[in-house]
């Protein structure tokens, strides 16, 4: 699986503790051989019709993305699991 991020993304990750920016990079490495491994517990988002998906970084951080091809996804938001819905993550 090949990984691409949004600006926004970016700026969050780089605005994480450096402890939160390891596991989500060992997460990251299990997403990219298998983006439905149960440890990482990924989700559909609601609106389900949007098929925006997240990903477990531990158990208060999330990574959410989206499938924009067969083999790869796009990361749009890493951070509180509270404030997912509060990103234009949605968003086409």
């Amino acid at each position: 699986m090949q990984i691409v991020t949004t600006e926004t993304f970016d700026k969050l990750f780089k605005s994480l503790d450096t402890k939160i920016q390891r596991k989500a990079a060992q997460k990251t490495e299990l997403f990219k051989q298998n983006p439905f491994n149960p440890i990482l517990q990924t989700e559909k988002l609601h609106p389900k019709a949007r098929s925006v998906w997240s990903f477990r970084v531990d158990l208060k951080y999330r990574i959410v993305f989206k499938f924009t091809q067969k083999d790869v996804a796009e990361f749009r938001f890493i951070g509180h699991h509270n404030k997912i819905y509060d990103y234009p993550i949605f968003l086409d």
